[in-house]
Order: structure tokens, then C-alpha cells, then sequence
């Protein structure tokens, strides 16, 4: 299922707030019709000035039960996108600096979920319910981990100030349930121009203008509450005033305009200022990035492109000693050589590592991955066993070990592993992918079901988890124990399904 993120990132500026910006991961067979609907909800009414008084009115056009409901509409769809980043390694670490950041932040309730983004443009955005996507093209221009860190609790600020919710408060907007569908039409438009070009036109004939004054407030309240995260969470507060200005000195170049982020969050200098001035007056932190985020980024450079001009980018900043760490740009140049097949090159870079580089789960994982590509099943088990004693709650290392158990038909031994390691990931939807698969090796049609049914619920698909816990029912061939639970959790799942299917108050 291949989706594109969106291009009409200016439209979304223009029509709502920041919080509903950016990344298409939908279905596009009503999109035009529910984008076109969006565009002219929204009231052509002048603004005020001053920000808007969160209380009780925001809570009456969308609650954060509701606002919930939206939010797992919209993971249903990134969980199967393919715009989206499957990798465990780079979205672990977002996902932990993410729970960092939101422990230091002012709603520690709030559920969140990050996620990473196939895209190089430079850009993030949060919508309903806590969810938060990070484009690759972002990671890669943070020069530091705290500027990264510094968009992150921006976008969190919007989640907890709940932006949406109060503009629609203002203007009045009262139909919650188109509400979902307009936060999933602005996550498609990228492969539609068509619909994006006539989308743009009817946004425009609203006031655009007023539209971006409004965002432009609550930009300036969602750097405020960044900053708090930023300076409570042990991050440079330097790093947001300066990841500002390397944007904008950066767009004067950029052809076809400024970078994604600055399109759908308006910089201006009066905004800059305000920043800078308020990271003046809080004291002075020297902070040194964390080595998995050198580790992440060099991964993500390393899979760009033709492999070979990844790999003379690594030497030549190698040779010149250009780098912020070098052990993350000789593992980065091993990423690149595997790309390339040059296993002799590979081995090299991986001796090197474990030679001058602090152990690290990144680098085991990718020694496992060498044994692998190279078709020697035996090794591979030895480097991902080694691994695993090492770091054994290891999303990645886990998911490798089994997957490399399945492609050497061994389901038992990827059955044992997964039910080991799974206390560490109960949520984790691709592990139940991985179990359904290795019962189905062992024709074992009730567990096979049933494991595929909790890897829907995870994805949030209510309707195909229980269509598959159903066919788990019907199997024939549970023992009466696993037939029990089975049914019973059909019926727990049944229930979920009503209790959503009921109109919301």
C-alpha cells in the first residue's frame, strides 16, 4: 500500500492550525471531496489578536476522548503505510526521545505517539490525540540532538495546548465528526496535484491570511511551551532560536521556496526574537548529543541514494576528520557498504568498531545482518544470540533473530524467542505479525488466526481483528484451554466494536 505525504502543505497552513499539518497516509477515494469540505468550513471571520482562553469551550467542540478517536483512526493508517518508517532502530530512538521529552512536559497523561516519516523534506507535525510524525529530512538537518529535541516539544506543545480544539472553539465549528476526515485528507494530497492545485484555489477564496495570523499565535505559545520542555528535559534551549535561523538562512537558498517545516510553521523574525530573547534569560547548558542519535542519523544518510556516494561522503569525512563522532560515521559507512555488498568492506568497518567504539546495540545488529546477507545462517544465529545476551530488550535485535528463525524454517525456535521478548513490547503489532507466521509454518490454524487478530488490534483495526479471532473460533484444532480464551477475547472485541459503533455525546 504505497501512500504519499502531502504537498499541499501550504493548504493545511492556511486552513487550520499547525497541529493538523503535514504527512498524507490515507486512502484517496474520497479525499477530494472531504478535503474540499475542509477548506470550507473554516469561517471567514477576522481574529483576535490575543491568544485564545483555553477552558471548558475547547473541551465542548472536541473532547479528548474524541480527539483519541482520531488519533487511532489515523495510526490505523500509518501503521500501514508505506511512507511510513518500519525500522525499529530510528523509530525506537524517536519514540524514546519523544517519552523524554513528554515526561518533562506539562501533561504527563497525555498518550503520544511518534513516528518517522519516509520523506527528505525538512518537516514535522502533530494532530489529535497526541500523534506526532518527524519527516527523515528533519533528523538529517538537526545539526544537534537538542535541535531535534526542540521541534519535538514544539510539536508536543500543540498537543498539549490542544491548538485544534481551540480554534475551532473560536470560530464556532461545532461538527466533530467530519473532524476525522479532515485530519486524514490532509495526510493524501501528494498523489493527487489535481486535487491539490484546486484545493489551493478554494482555500485561498476564504482568507488565507486571516488563516496564518491565527497559526501564527499559537506558533509563538507551542515555542514557549517547547522551550520548558527543552530546558526540564536537559536539552540546549539554544538549540530552537538557532535551528530557526539555520532554516531560514537555508530557504533564501532553497529552490521552490522554504523548507516544509517553515511552510507549515510561520517563521518570522518578530518570532525568532521572541525566542531568542527568553533563551537568554535561562542559564547556559553545554550538552553533548547522545550516541544513538549520531548512531540514527549516520544510518539514515547512509540509506540516501546511489550506496557508492554514500560511501566516498563517510571516507572523505573520515579521512578529513569531519564529524561529530567518528564511530558514527564508520558505522554509517558499513550501513552504506552492505547497501553495496561489499561484505570484505563491511567486516573491516565492523572489526574497527568493536575495537575503538563503546558496545552498542546498532553495531551487533548490524554484524547480524552481515551473516545474513552473506547466506551463513549459523553465524547469523551466533551474532544475534551474542546480541541479544547483551542487550536482550533489543526491539530490533529481537525482531531480527526471528525473522532470520522464519527464513530458516525454524517456527519453534521464532515461537520460543517471540514469547520470551514479548513482556518487553506487549504492543508491538509486528510481533504478533512474526508469531502468526511461524504458527502458520506449524499449520496451527487457531493460533495462527488468533496472533494475527491481536497484531490488527495493535494496528488498530478493531474490524479485521475480530474477522480474524472469528476464524480462530472456527479453527479446529485447539485444545479446549485455547479455545476458551479465544472465544472470550472474540466476545471482549465485539463488545469494543459496539461501544465504538454508539453515538458519541
Amino acid at each position: 500500500m504505497k501512500l504519499n505525504l502531502s504537498p499541499i502543505i501550504l493548504l493545511v497552513a492556511s486552513i487550520i492550525p499547525t497541529s493538523l499539518v503535514s504527512t498524507p497516509i490515507v486512502s484517496t477515494s474520497v479525499v477530494a471531496t472531504t478535503l474540499v469540505a475542509a477548506s470550507l468550513v473554516f469561517t471567514h471571520q477576522a481574529l483576535a489578536n490575543e491568544l485564545p482562553d483555553l477552558g471548558d469551550v475547547s473541551a465542548t467542540v472536541m473532547s479528548p476522548l474524541q480527539e483519541q478517536e482520531i488519533a487511532e483512526q489515523i495510526m490505523r493508517q500509518v501503521a500501514v503505510s508505506d511512507d511510513v518508517l518500519s525500522d525499529a532502530e530510528v523509530s525506537d530512538y524517536l519514540q524514546s526521545l519523544g517519552a523524554r521529552l513528554v515526561e518533562n512536559g506539562p501533561e504527563k497523561r497525555q498518550k503520544f505517539n511518534f513516528f518517522v516519516v519516509q520523506d527528505p523534506s525538512i518537516n514535522a507535525f502533530a494532530m489529535p490525540g497526541g500523534v506526532i510524525g518527524v519527516h527523515t529530512g528533519l533528523i538529517l538537518a538537526s545539526n544537534t540532538e537538542s535541535e531535534l529535541a526542540s521541534v519535538l516539544g514544539h510539536e508536543i506543545g500543540h498537543v498539549t495546548q490542544r491548538h485544534l480544539a481551540r480554534m475551532l472553539a473560536s470560530q464556532k465549528y461545532d461538527t466533530f465528526k467530519n473532524l476525522a476526515g479532515i485530519a486524514l485528507a490532509l495526510l493524501v494530497a501528494r498523489s493527487n496535484p489535481q486535487l491539490a492545485s484546486g484545493a489551493m484555489t478554494t482555500a485561498s477564496a476564504i482568507g488565507v491570511q486571516n488563516q496564518l495570523d491565527y497559526t501564527r499565535d499559537y506558533e509563538r505559545e507551542a515555542d514557549r511551551i517547547g522551550l520548558q520542555i527543552l530546558d526540564s528535559g536537559g536539552f540546549d534551549v539554544r538549540a530552537m532560536p538557532q535551528f530557526f535561523k539555520t532554516l531560514q538562512r537555508g530557504s533564501r537558498f532553497t529552490e521552490g521556496g522554504a523548507p516544509s517545516f517553515l511552510r507549515t510553521h510561520p517563521l518570522t523574525s518578530e518570532r525568532i526574537a521572541d525566542v531568542t530573547n527568553r533563551v537568554e534569560q535561562m542559564p547556559y547548558k553545554q550538552v553533548a548529543d547522545g550516541l544513538e542519535f549520531q548512531y540514527v542519523k549516520a544510518k539514515l544518510r547512509a540509506m540516501l541514494g546511489v550506496p557508492q556516494v554514500a560511501i566516498d561522503l563517510f571516507k572523505q569525512n573520515i579521512s578529513e576528520q569531519r564529524y561529530a563522532n567518528v564511530a558514527a560515521e564508520h558505522y554509517g559507512l558499513a550501513v552504506a557498504l552492505l547497501r553495496k555488498s561489499a561484505w570484505t568492506e563491511v567486516e573491516y568497518e565492523l572489526a574497527w568498531l568493536k575495537k575503538n567504539a563503546s558496545s552498542h546495540p546498532m553495531i551487533e545488529n548490524l554484524a547480524a545482518r552481515l551473516e545474513v546477507a552473506r547466506n551463513k545462517p549459523i553465524e547469523a544465529a551466533e551474532k544475534y544470540a551474542s546480541g541479544l545476551q547483551a542487550f536482550p530488550d533489543n526491539r530490533a535485535l529481537i525482531h531480527g533473530y526471528a525473522e532470520h528463525y522464519l527464513a530458516t524454517k525454524q517456527a519453534t525456535q521464532a515461537i520460543q524467542l517471540i514469547k520470551m521478548k514479548q513482556g518487553f513490547y506487549p504492543d508491538d503489532a509486528y510481533m504478533y505479525d512474526l508469531l502468526a507466521k511461524a504458527y502458520n509454518m506449524q499449520n496451527k490454524a487457531l493460533l495462527s488466526h488468533q496472533a494475527q487478530s491481536e497484531a490488527y488490534y495493535r494496528k488498530y483495526d478493531l474490524a479485521r481483528a475480530i474477522e480474524q479471532m472469528d476464524l480462530a473460533a472456527k479453527a479446529n484444532d485447539g485444545d479446549f484451554y485455547q479455545q476458551s480464551i479465544v472465544e472470550a477475547r472474540l466476545r471482549q472485541l465485539r463488545l469494543m466494536m459496539g461501544d465504538n459503533k454508539k453515538p458519541k455525546s
